[in-house]
């Protein structure tokens, strides 16, 4: 009988999406259908489109008490592209504009919400038999506690971190309304500077944890990138092991992506998409290298360098695009500096297909993150022949190659990779691709080796069949 196994996240694409958990929690339950029953749950925010997915009720609604409070919980379901996801409906949970909160704060009940989460995870656990619970990023962490105290509950629990940065952090009264005994509020366990933190519930209880790359897995354990829990996490290192995400390469395809103007297999073939993307946003010059930048506009992904460095990159002869949304006070710089930059344009927001549709026209995309635990955009950019401008860090440095060691025998995606996180290295890096893009016969040819690179979830899917597959025979306890 094949094993089940249940991969808990607060958001999975196309449902809800707010980042790279999302597309990592679609496509990863793909890659392991084959070798493990997966099935995905995650809340019915008011923002998912039930109709258009065919979510339907499963069975009556339950009460969960947690705290001293009754809580009014249902579930519901549908099967999407060939995998089963189940979704936990409360009004407390759901009933909300955002997901989690705004982009300068977080909800003020985040830690009731993700907790009611949590224990709906662990109610389904203990109605059905799954042989993980692989559980994402702290929304969901409190299910690892929540098992490890329940003994009738066999399933074995796995943790992934995928942005350490975020560890959810609250008032230490909320133990009270979680039902959390207070026992827990220790340095070894939930405590965190006066503070619950839900990431170290994972942490800690979890069987084994992952992170999202090799090297962000070392770079945590250390105090420049530990956020605090490098202590932490180098009590709990036995069970760490770092696994580079893949992307859905079916959805980030040129060949078949219905968001483009006209399919492509090469780089020659982007010249249409980059033409219609100009005229869209009103720039002029199809023969000139064309950045752009896909990501929130936070300072781990390095906008405040963006910033100060795209006046001297607009005095070149390029253009550049900027997608995305997050803290008003970058928003605000970005708009000082593009209203004085005639060939420099910024659309705030975040649409799927119109970031495909950037992808498709860029010649190059700026990632210059101060740190990066994985990193989607730079496998999404070799996929559609795009040359990803890095900061060598997390998995940047595990996933792009300096573009100067290019040689076509080779499975590795090449870029512009930079070392030290500063205006300087970053405006060089830029300068460095100007040179490259005027050498066509060069940057064809790595465009082109990008482009046939695979970063399909197939080979981090077998790390994680053999992490999967030791838990379930007990040689990690």
């Amino acid at each position: 009988m094949t094993k089940r196994i249940l991969f808990a996240a607060s958001e999975v694409y196309p449902f809800a999406k707010t980042g790279g958990l999302a597309d990592v929690a679609h496509s990863l339950p793909r890659a392991l259908k084959n070798s493990y029953d997966s099935e995905v749950i995650l809340p019915l925010y008011r923002s998912i489109a039930r109709e258009e997915y065919s979510i339907l009720p499963i069975g009556e609604p339950f009460i969960l008490r947690m705290g001293d409070v009754d809580y009014s919980v249902e579930m519901y379901g549908c099967t999407y592209e060939g995998i089963v996801y189940r979704f936990v409906y409360s009004p407390l949970l759901c009933d909300r504009e955002f997901l989690y909160g705004t982009a300068q704060e977080g909800y003020a009940d985040n830690a009731v919400r993700f907790g009611l989460f949590s224990y709906a995870i662990m109610a389904l656990l203990k109605e059905e038999q799954y042989a993980i619970v692989h559980l994402n990023d702290w929304q969901c962490a409190l299910v690892a506690l929540l098992v490890h105290d329940d003994l009738e509950v066999t399933t074995k629990t796995l943790y992934t971190i995928h942005n350490l940065a975020y560890q959810g952090l609250f008032e230490a009264t909320v133990l009270k309304e979680l039902g959390i005994s207070d026992s827990y509020f220790t340095h070894d366990t939930l405590e965190f500077y006066g503070k619950v933190n839900f990431m170290k519930a994972g942490i800690a209880y979890a069987n084994t944890i992952t992170t999202v790359s090799p090297t962000y897995a070392k770079e945590i354990l250390t105090p420049e990138a530990g956020c605090g829990l490098e202590g932490f996490l180098q009590c709990h290192r036995h069970k760490l092991t770092g696994i580079l995400n893949g992307i859905d390469t079916e959805h980030f395809s040129p060949t078949s992506d219905r968001a483009l103007v006209a399919p492509y297999t090469n780089v020659k073939g982007k010249k249409p998409s980059k033409s219609d993307l100009l005229k869209q946003l009103g720039l002029k010059g199809v023969t000139k290298p064309l950045f752009v930048f896909i990501g929130r506009f936070v300072s781990q992904k390095g906008v405040d360098l963006l910033i100060e460095t795209l006046p001297k990159i607009a005095a070149m002869e390029c253009n550049i695009a900027l997608l995305g949304e997050g803290e008003e006070q970058y928003y605000e710089k970005l708009c000082g500096v593009i209203e004085r930059q005639p060939n420099i344009r910024m659309t705030f927001g975040y649409e799927e297909s119109f970031a495909h549709r950037m992808y498709a026209a860029a010649d190059f995309l700026l990632m210059p993150s101060l740190f990066e635990p994985c990193g989607l955009n730079q496998m999404i950019a070799f996929a559609y022949g795009a040359i990803p401008i890095v900061h060598r860090v997390g998995g940047l440095a595990d996933s792009v190659e300096r573009f100067e060691t290019y040689t076509h025998e080779s499975s590795e995606g090449y870029g512009v990779v930079f070392f030290t996180p500063t205006p300087r290295s970053l405006l060089l890096a830029v300068r460095k691709s100007c040179d490259l893009y005027k050498d066509k016969k060069l940057f064809d040819q790595i465009s082109n080796h990008n482009m046939q690179c695979d970063f399909s979830w197939d080979q981090s899917a077998k790390s994680y069949i053999t992490l999967y597959d030791s838990l379930t025979i007990g040689e990690i306890v």
